[in-house]
């Protein structure tokens, strides 16, 4: 690996506000704002929208189209054209 060129890699904290989650990992990205962890160290702090507590993938409240429906309503409404 050359000197240099790379971002520095290290410990960030990230946190869904959205499910008040948030989890220790490491990470190049980097914040001004900062965070007491559980084991007392201070850590960079980065805000996300979404993650695997909130997102409805992994909480089992996404919705399945119902897509057989879908295109027996389409075929209806402007015939099947053969």
């Amino acid at each position: 690996m050359r000197q240099g060129i790379h971002p520095a890699y290290g410990p960030v904290v990230f946190r869904d506000r959205a499910a008040n989650h948030a989890f220790l990992t490491r990470s190049t990205m980097t914040s001004e704002k900062t965070i007491e962890w559980e084991d007392g160290h201070t850590y960079p702090v980065v805000d996300v929208e979404i993650s695997n507590v909130s997102h409805p993938f992994y909480t089992g409240t996404a919705r399945v189209l119902d897509t057989a429906g879908r295109v027996e309503r389409f075929e209806r409404r402007y015939g099947r054209q053969g």
